[in-house]
């Protein structure tokens, strides 16, 4: 994938690249803070959440994590798992299954299309992993603007969930 400034490059991640992952993850709260969006992260950046800090180096280390690149630096992270989270309340695929457990990328690279770049490359993972359904889960609130953004990276809806009184939305893409 091309830009005016470079390539996207995907790589393997690992705890290297938490501290990495962390800062994308507090600019993302900052940025959706900023336009508004209170409700999906938050207003707590995750380096100051109790668990922040150590869910990221659990992302890292105990899953499929994976890095992309421009010029060298990280400008985005993805996280593939066997399932969802554990701690969520998403019922089992009941096949197997790679799901999407994290997606974020720099907010200072926006539109440069990485975050659809990792989702190809996670379409990609579960190909060669010979799997044939990839999922996600998402925050359904602030219009559903985030759902449409998993429907144009050839998602489609399957269920809806309640995560306290966090709006959730699962959406799986079959993969051939």
């Amino acid at each position: 994938m091309e830009d005016t400034a470079g390539t996207i490059r995907i790589r393997p991640g690992g705890p290297a690249d938490a501290q990495a992952v962390l800062d994308m993850l507090d600019g993302a709260v900052a940025w959706m803070n900023a336009r508004g969006n209170t409700e999906q992260w938050g207003t707590t950046p995750f380096s100051r959440k109790p668990d922040g800090p150590q869910r990221v180096r659990r992302y890292t280390s105990e899953n499929s994590p994976f890095v992309a690149e421009l010029d060298g630096s990280p400008v985005g992270a993805l996280v593939l798992g066997l399932g969802p989270d554990p701690s969520m309340p998403i019922a089992p695929a009941g096949e197997p299954e790679r799901y999407v457990r994290l997606l974020v990328s720099d907010r200072r690279h926006a539109g440069l299309g990485v975050g659809a770049a990792l989702l190809a490359h996670a379409v990609e993972q579960t190909r060669h992993a010979r799997v044939g359904l990839l999922r996600v889960d998402c925050w359904a609130g602030g219009g559903g603007a985030l759902v449409a953004y998993y429907e144009r990276n050839g998602f489609v809806r399957t269920d809806t969930f309640l995560h306290g009184d966090w709006p959730g939305q699962v959406l799986a893409r079959r993969v051939e």
